[in-house]
Parts: C-alpha cells; sequence; structure tokens
C-alpha cells in the first residue's frame, strides 16, 4: 500500500513539470512573434534604449584579422572589388590578401584559397598599404625599441686569419767559393748560428792566386825601374787577378805590402742567422760551391691562411697588426705583400704572404701568429649597426622609423661588415633612423598585417570560389 502511494505521487509531480515546461515554450513563441512583428513594422517606433545604439564610424582600415574578414563577407554581399570604395570605412580598396601569405594579392573579395578564412581588404589610406606599422609609445617601452642613425663613415673589411712565421726568402745571402782553394779555419761551425754583418766566416788558402799575384808585382817593379811601357801589362794582370775571385780591397792589399797574399778570409754579407753549412775544417772547394746560407731577421714572413670567402676584401699593400703567444703584449706590423694562387683544398682557405717588420729578431720561423687585417677604404659609404640588418637568405631588411610610432619594412643591399658597423649599398639616405632592437617582432607584425606585400610580386589572378 506504502509502495503504491510513492508512485502516484512521483507521477503527479512528472505532470506538474511538463505542464509548466509546455507554458514557458509557448510564452517564450508569442515574445519572439511580436519582437519579429516590431522589427519588420516601419511605421511601429523603437523603444528610447534600442534606439540609441550608435552606428560604428568609419575606419581607414580593418584593424584586425576579423575585421578584415567581416569587411570582405560585407564586401561580397556590395559587390565591392578592388578600386571602389568603401561606404562603410571612406577608403579606396586596393586588393585583397591572405594576412597569412602576403605575397599574394587579388582583385576581388572571396575565400582565401591558402588558409580557412576569407581575404582581407588593403585601403589605399590606410597603415597597411602605405607600408608601415604603428606601434604606440607604451608598447615600444615594453618591448625596448630603440633606433640608430644612419651615418656615412669608412669601413674596411677586418679580415681575422692565423698563420706561421717563415723566413723571408727576399732577405737571403748564399756566400760561394770565388776561387779554388782550402779551407784552413772555419769561424762559425753550427747552423742556425747568429752572424752580424762582416762577421767572418771562414779562412781560405788559395793556391791560383800566387802566381798572378807575383806577375803583378813583377811588373809594377819592372815599371818603376823605368822599363820600356809596361802600363798595359800592369792592367792586364790586375785584371787576371780578377778573373781568379781577388775583389778589390784584396788587389789593393797586395799592391801595397808588395808580397803574395795566398789567403783570405770571406765575412758575412748581412747579418742574421745560418741556415746552411755545407763546409768544415780542412775541406777542399771548387769554384762556385756554396759555402754558407744566411738568412735575415730584421723581417720575417706570415702565411696567413685566409678563409677563401674573405679572400676578395684583401689587396697587396694592405696593413696588418700581429700578434704571438710567445711575445706577450708585443704587435708586430707589416703589410700584405701577395695573395698567393693556392688554396687549400681541405680547409678552403687561401694563402697571403705577410712581411713583418721584427725588431730585436723576437719572431722566428715556426712561430704561431694571430693577424688583424686593417684596410681602410678610401671611399664614404652608408653604416648602419649590424644589428639592424634582418637577413632572410633571399634579401636584406631593415626596419625604418618614420616617426610618430610608424615603422616600415625596407630592403637594402648590404656591403661589407666591420666592427659592429655594415655597409648600405642601396636603400638608405644619411639621417634616417633604423630599429637596431625588437625590429623582429615588429618584422613578425609587419608580415602578419601584410605590409611586406609590397616587397613580393604583382597581384595574382582571382581565386576559386
Amino acid at each position: 500500500m506504502k509502495t503504491n502511494t510513492l508512485t502516484l505521487v512521483a507521477l503527479a509531480t512528472t505532470l506538474v513539470l511538463g505542464a509548466a515546461g509546455c507554458g514557458l515554450y509557448a510564452l517564450g513563441l508569442q515574445r519572439g512573434s511580436a519582437n519579429t512583428t516590431n522589427h519588420a513594422s516601419p511605421t511601429m517606433a523603437m523603444p528610447a534604449k534600442e534606439a540609441a545604439v550608435p552606428i560604428a564610424p568609419k575606419t581607414t582600415a580593418p584593424q584586425s584579422i576579423a575585421e578584415g574578414e567581416a569587411a570582405t563577407r560585407r564586401h561580397i554581399a556590395s559587390g565591392i572589388k578592388a578600386g571602389d570604395m568603401d561606404p562603410v570605412t571612406g577608403g579606396k580598396v586596393l586588393y585583397y590578401h591572405d594576412p597569412m601569405t602576403p605575397g599574394n594579392k587579388f582583385d576581388k573579395p572571396a575565400k582565401s584559397p591558402f588558409m580557412d578564412m576569407m581575404l582581407v581588404p588593403v585601403y589605399a589610406d590606410g597603415g597597411t598599404d602605405s607600408g608601415s606599422i604603428n606601434i604606440s609609445p607604451r608598447v615600444q617601452q615594453n618591448l625596448g625599441l630603440r633606433t640608430a642613425e644612419v651615418v656615412e663613415g669608412t669601413v674596411s673589411p677586418q679580415v681575422s686569419a692565423v698563420g706561421s712565421i717563415a723566413f723571408n726568402e727576399r732577405d737571403l745571402a748564399v756566400v760561394q767559393a770565388r776561387a779554388t782553394g782550402y779551407v784552413e779555419r772555419l769561424h762559425v761551425r753550427a747552423t742556425l748560428d747568429a752572424v752580424g754583418k762582416g762577421q767572418p766566416l771562414v779562412d781560405l788558402f788559395v793556391p791560383d792566386w800566387v802566381g798572378a799575384q807575383e806577375e803583378f808585382l813583377s811588373l809594377k817593379a819592372m815599371r818603376s825601374n823605368n822599363v820600356g811601357d809596361l802600363g798595359p801589362l800592369v792592367d792586364g794582370a790586375r785584371q787576371r787577378m780578377r778573373l781568379l775571385g781577388m775583389n778589390e780591397e784584396q788587389i789593393a792589399q797586395v799592391e801595397r805590402s808588395g808580397k803574395p797574399q795566398t789567403r783570405t778570409t770571406i765575412p758575412a754579407p748581412i747579418a742574421g742567422v745560418v741556415t746552411e753549412l755545407a763546409v768544415r775544417d780542412g775541406m777542399a772547394v771548387a769554384v762556385g760551391a756554396t759555402l754558407f746560407r744566411i738568412n735575415g731577421l730584421s723581417t720575417v714572413w706570415a702565411n696567413a691562411e685566409v678563409p677563401e670567402s674573405q679572400a676578395g676584401s684583401l689587396r697587396p699593400g694592405a696593413a696588418v697588426q700581429a700578434r704571438s703567444p710567445a711575445v706577450p703584449g708585443a704587435t708586430f706590423d707589416g703589410k700584405v705583400q701577395a695573395i698567393l694562387p693556392d688554396v687549400n683544398a681541405a680547409t678552403r682557405t687561401l694563402k697571403a704572404r705577410v712581411e713583418l717588420a721584427n725588431p730585436g729578431a723576437r719572431l722566428v720561423p715556426g712561430m704561431f701568429v694571430s693577424m688583424q687585417f686593417m684596410d681602410r677604404g678610401a671611399n664614404k659609404a652608408l653604416l648602419v649597426p649590424t644589428e639592424a640588418v634582418i637577413m632572410t637568405g633571399k634579401r636584406s631588411v631593415v626596419m625604418l622609423a618614420e616617426g610618430d610610432g610608424k615603422y616600415r619594412p625596407v630592403e637594402v643591399e648590404a656591403g661589407v661588415e666591420s666592427g659592429g658597423q655594415t655597409e648600405i649599398k642601396r636603400g638608405l639616405q644619411v639621417g634616417q633612423r633604423v630599429v637596431v632592437s625588437a625590429q623582429f617582432l615588429i618584422d613578425s607584425e609587419a608580415s602578419l598585417k601584410g605590409v611586406e606585400a609590397r616587397l613580393n610580386a604583382a597581384p595574382a589572378t582571382e581565386p576559386k570560389p
């Protein structure tokens, strides 16, 4: 009995709730019908509160992608296309584009063939087509945006390279025997010994000189005794001594002493180190035999390994500063003598021969040096901070600050880079200001709004609906 009572109560509650729902549904339909009638009737006045809804003011260009899509839908409904005036914005429609792919332009409003969205119109008097975007001072401060002025100056490619020291082959002296003889005394006994200019190297005994010297002295004595005209014979004897390898100083010494000189001392012709020693005590030497090779150390060569990509920035005569860990704190000045036609296939480097001054002979062959090429260009160029240039791979772009919070991308032709400055060959003028920080954020915003579309190709054909 108790169970039956509970079942009846539940059924009654369900019926009451159903009746209430049907009543609310009917009331809603009645009110909706009344609202539709009021809006449709031109004679019926709207309530005062609803009549105060303002009409949207005209804008120069869509401020967001959503507003741009709404404008495109409105253009489709109104039959507006590129070249027509938009009655809502008051601007002339230049073209339509997809903000995600701004390089493509279309002359009619439609759905984007690239993305699942509508194309966005670009207006003639809007900030988008003028090539600039606006950034408020507050946003500039939050981004830490900084600019730098385009200046005129000189820039040189300061190429850095490493290399090793070698003897200056143009400062080389070869000492040879001028007559057949024997080594009586050797003054320098080891290679790489340092020698000074004029220092004795070796004493030679030359027996072939005896006959020519005695003939010369006999003719001199006969002429002094007034025995005929012996002048030509004396001159012939003197010439014979020259042909045997005697120099003028040795001939004069024979003439002064009146005795044959069979021994001669060969001095060092330059100061440096002995790099080759080919004789020993007691050896016999022939005419033309090499006795010593002496390399000077007043100047040395540094064979710089220059990257192949930077070799075009060098020229003979360019100034060079070199430093070596073997001589800390010292710098050695020099200049490029030649760019050698020799490329290392493994490292892709070109050899540059640099001649360095070597005071005190502190640099010796085999030492490692680092070099800085400091050639200064004679022509002036426009310079901007290197960080201001955005390298896209296909072109170089800088963000130009136009004032009043307006910025636009400008394609430039970049030249050499040195010391944090980049040469600009085309695209900028002296006095303009470029963005040096947060330019990547501005460039991204410009790409989304289609600012960089002006740098791309002409408008494409109408997309398929």
